[in-house]
């Protein structure tokens, strides 16, 4: 998949843990980790736009796309 996912490197940087941004917006761990390792084939813009409010990142801090 061309679409890389790389909250991990935004959770890093925030000094965060995904079990606490899973608990803020409202997510299991599970789903989150599933989205962190990009096993997910998509993911809604209200998720998406809860972990940018939480992060105060935009969606391209997280999500990468690479040919």
């Amino acid at each position: 998949m061309p679409i890389v996912v790389t909250l991990d490197v935004m959770l890093a940087r925030r000094k965060m843990r995904g079990k606490e941004l899973a608990e803020r917006i409202g997510m299991t761990e599970q789903n989150l980790s599933l989205l962190r390792s990009g096993k997910v084939k998509g993911v809604r813009f209200e998720t998406l736009a809860r972990i940018c409010a939480e992060l105060d990142c935009q969606p391209a801090d997280i999500l990468t796309y690479e040919d």
